[in-house]
C-alpha cells in the first residue's frame, strides 16, 4: 500500500483524465492521495474533489507565491474549508525566497504565521512549501515547537535542516526529484534520515520519476522503489511504514481491502 501524501490532483493538467487517473493509482497500490490548494479557489477545488473521490483528500491553505491575496475574506475561507469532513490539513502554505520580493518577505512570513496559528487552533498537521527561505522558515517553525505537526514537502534543504524539523515533529516528504540521476545530495538525505520520519509524495503534476511525462499519483511507487534502494531495503518495509506514517499524520483510516 502506498499513500500519495502530497500533490495537485485540481491542475489543469488532469482536467481531461483525472477518473482514469486515480484509477490507475488504485491499480498501483495507492490507497489514499492528499491533494492540496495553493490559493482559495484550488483549496476549494481539492475539497470537492475529495468529495468526489473515496481516497482522495483535501488540505488547504495559501501559497506564499499568492501570499499578497490574503486578507478577512480570504482568511475566512481557508477557515471554513479547513472545517470540511475531509479536509486533513493546512497546505500548501510556507516561503519561497527563490523570487526576489515577489511577494515580499515580511508579507510571506506574516501569512505563513497566520496560517500556522489556524493550523494549531484547528489542531491539523501542516504541508510546508519552502525554496531558498531555509533559515527563515526554521526559525518560525522553532518559535512554535511545540504547537505543530506535519511535512516540509518535497525536502529541499540539508541534512541538518531535516535532523532539525524532525527533532520539532516534523516528517519530511521526498518527492519524484529523489530519483533523478542529479539529485545525489538528496539521496544522501533520504538514506541517511530515519524511516519513521518519511513521507512520499508525487508532487503530481510536477517532478514526474519519468522524464518528459506528466506525474501521476501511481509513480508514488516508483519512488518509493527509490527510497527502498537507496535505505538496502524492501519495498513492502518502505511501503509500509511510510503509508503508516501519513495515515497517522493526517488521521486516515487504511485498510488492506479494497
Amino acid at each position: 500500500m502506498w499513500i500519495d501524501a502530497h500533490c495537485h490532483l485540481n491542475d489543469e493538467q488532469f482536467a481531461d483524465d483525472l477518473a482514469d487517473v486515480i484509477a490507475r493509482a488504485q491499480t498501483a497500490g495507492v490507497r489514499a492521495i492528499i491533494t492540496a490548494g495553493t490559493d482559495v479557489a484550488s483549496s476549494r477545488a481539492s475539497v470537492a474533489l475529495a468529495e468526489r473521490f473515496a481516497i482522495v483528500y483535501a488540505v488547504v491553505g495559501i501559497h506564499p507565491q499568492h501570499a499578497d491575496t490574503w486578507n478577512a475574506e480570504t482568511y475566512a475561507a481557508i477557515r471554513d474549508l479547513a472545517l470540511q469532513r475531509k479536509v486533513v490539513g493546512i497546505g500548501e502554505i510556507g516561503l519561497d525566497f527563490y523570487w526576489a520580493n515577489n511577494p515580499p518577505r515580511a508579507v510571506q512570513e506574516k501569512i505563513l504565521v497566520a496560517q500556522l496559528d489556524l493550523a494549531a487552533e484547528l489542531g491539523k498537521p501542516v504541508v510546508i512549501h519552502n525554496r531558498n527561505a531555509d533559515a527563515a522558515l526554521m526559525e518560525i517553525l522553532q518559535r512554535r515547537n511545540d504547537k505543530l505537526h506535519g511535512i516540509l514537502h518535497c525536502f529541499a534543504g540539508d541534512l541538518a535542516m531535516a535532523h532539525q524539523a524532525i527533532e520539532l515533529g516534523f516528517h519530511i516528504s521526498f518527492a519524484g526529484n529523489v530519483t533523478f540521476k542529479n539529485a545525489t545530495s538528496l539521496q544522501t538525505i533520504a538514506a541517511a534520515l530515519p524511516l519513521n520520519r518519511m513521507t512520499l509524495e508525487t508532487d503530481a503534476p510536477y517532478l514526474s520519476p519519468v522524464r518528459g511525462q506528466r506525474n501521476e499519483p501511481m509513480n508514488v511507487a516508483r519512488i518509493g522503489k527509490k527510497i527502498a534502494e537507496l535505505k538496502q531495503s524492501d519495498q513492502s518495509s518502505i511501503a509500509n511504514t511510510t503509508t503508516q506514517n501519513s495515515a497517522r499524520l493526517f488521521g486516515l483510516e487504511i485498510s488492506e481491502d479494497f
